[in-house]
This record gives structure tokens, sequence and C-alpha cells, in this order.
């Protein structure tokens, strides 16, 4: 099969199948979701958070353009223009800014909960639009934002004093504000690109910022083996096997999966199917880190969960571009 019949053959899978559409972007939560156990493990082995970024970052660039070399090579010319510009945004905000406190966060929180803040993007989505673009939305707005702030109060407990780390905290409503501005950039050009070669230009833009900001030459020295933390202490695995995996199963695959369901489903579907992160990322924190909330703190994530879910559906303006 040669490199057109292999475009070709992408593009017939592309037809619309809502059913598939599902499937895709359920897939590619869950892989996220594992992603963010796996990426404690990384940082364990001895991994800066910024470090660590700087190894996905770059890692994803190289199997993206490795993969247009060989499937779509016209993803691999450069951007112009206002679409340039876009990607420098994007690679700043939505991939540098957004992975590098999202990594820091977790490293800090416990896994479900930064996960449940950081997916109040689409809440601060909505809040934008109404108050800085002065565009209408519907009604369950404020009900939304309601539901998520007096669920987040729940979960992080505030009449006892924040008891979680204080930084982490911060990272984590970056990491939403980093997120909401992904979704906005997005907003501004619909179907004036291909998605490929927005996101693959925007790793290239966010490799060079996380290089400067932490140069892969200054990694400390890897151990051969690396704990794999939690109910999982006793075993151990090759620290780049891991880093492997999260670049491969955590990065690439997961936003190819994403983009292929968007061709299939309304992007407010996709978004709303892929809230599933952070209700997997509280799963996996109680099954393999141990950690758990209280029946008021659950209940409390299930308000934020619905105040998401209510401020995305409550836009008449759809995303486009795959979540990070």
């Amino acid at each position: 099969m040669n490199t057109s019949d292999a475009a070709d053959m992408i593009e017939r899978v592309t037809t619309r199948n809502a059913r598939l559409g599902y499937v895709l972007v359920i897939t590619a939560a869950v892989l996220f979701g594992i992603n963010g156990g796996l990426s404690r493990v990384a940082m364990g082995s001895g991994l800066s958070p910024e470090s660590f970024t700087t190894v996905r970052v770059t890692g994803a660039t190289l199997v993206f353009i490795a993969y247009a070399a060989c499937f779509r090579r016209s993803a691999l010319r450069r951007p112009k223009g206002t679409a340039m510009l876009l990607v420098i945004a994007l690679g700043l905000v939505g991939v540098a800014a957004l992975q590098l406190t999202y990594n820091v966060a977790i490293d800090r929180l416990p896994l479900g909960i930064a996960l449940l803040i950081e997916y109040l993007a689409p809440v601060l989505v909505v809040l934008w639009v109404r108050f800085v673009r002065k565009e209408p939305v519907r009604g369950r707005m404020w009900l939304a934002v309601g539901l998520a702030v007096v669920g987040l109060a729940i979960v992080s407990r505030v009449w006892n004093g924040l008891t979680f780390d204080g930084l982490g905290v911060v990272m984590a409503l970056l990491a939403a504000v980093s997120f909401a501005t992904y979704f906005l950039l997005g907003e501004h050009n619909v179907g004036l690109d291909d998605p490929l070669r927005v996101i693959l230009w925007a790793f290239v833009v966010a490799t060079v910022v996380m290089n400067l900001v932490e140069p892969l030459w200054n990694m400390p020295e890897l151990e051969g083996s690396t704990s794999m933390l939690g109910r999982l202490d006793g075993h151990s695995a090759n620290p780049w096997l891991v880093i492997a995996v999260i670049v491969v199963l955590g990065t690439v695959v997961p936003f190819f999966l994403e983009m292929l369901a968007l061709r299939h489903l309304p992007a407010t579907i996709v978004t709303v199917i892929a809230m599933l992160e952070p209700v997997l990322a509280n799963v996996l924190g109680w099954a393999w880190f141990r950690e758990s909330l209280t029946p008021v703190q659950a209940l409390g994530a299930v308000a934020v969960l619905a105040g998401i879910v209510l401020a995305q559906t409550s836009r008449r303006v759809e995303t486009v571009l795959p979540q990070p």
C-alpha cells in the first residue's frame, strides 16, 4: 500500500458514522485518563514536571511528523498568515502551558481532583462568550456555573480551609484557563485548515518553547527501573518504556482518535463525552493510588460534572479542535 492509498483509506474511514464516533471518543477519554496515572509514574522516576512536559511534547511532535510524512505530507507545510498566529497561540497556551500546568497539578493533587478542576474549562468558555463576546447563551448557563462552583467548593471542603496543596490548585486552575483558551482559539478557525496540520505545528511550537524552558539535554539520567507506585508499588518498569507509552498511547493516539471522532459527531457531543476523563481519573485514583473521596465530596464531584455538561450544552457555537 502506498501513501496515497493509505490516505484514501483514512478518508473512507471518516465517512460519518455516529456509533463509530462514540467509540472513538470514549476510547480517547480512557487513554487520556490512564495517561494521568502513567504520568505520575514517569515523574516518580526522577523527572520534574518541566522535564517530563518537554519529553512528552517533543516525542509526540516526532510521531506526528513521522505520521504526516508517511500519510499526509500536506500537513508538513507550515501554515501562513493568521493560521500561523493561531498555531503559535495554540502551541504556547493549548499545548505547552496546558501540559505543564496539568503535570504540576497531578504531581501535587489527587488525580481525579486535578482533572475535575481542569475540566472547569467549558464553564470558563461560556462565561467568556457571554460577557466578553456578548453572544447569547441558553438560560441553563447560570445553573451550570452554580453547580460547578458549589460542587468544587464541596470537593475542596472549603469549610475546613484549603485541604489540598495550594500550588497544585493554582496549577489546575491555570490548566483550566489554558484549556478554555484552546477551545476559544479553535473557534476562530472553523474549517480554515487541516486539523492535523494545526495540531502538528502547534506541537512543534510547544516543543521549541519547552526546550527553551527545560532543554532535553538537561534531563536527569533515569534509572533502569521505576516503581509503578500506589497499589502497584511492588512492580517496576523501565522509565523510557513508560514515557514511550505516554507519548504514543497517552498523547498521539487519543489526539488522533478525537480528530476522527469530530468527523462523525458534533464537537459539543465529543466534548461532553470526553467528560468521562475526570470520572475515570477518580476511579483510577482510587484503584491505583488509593485516593478516595468522602461521600459528600463524591456528591460535589457529581455536581461539578453536571455543571460542566450543562455549560458545554448551553452554547450555540461549537468548537472544532480535539482536546489536548
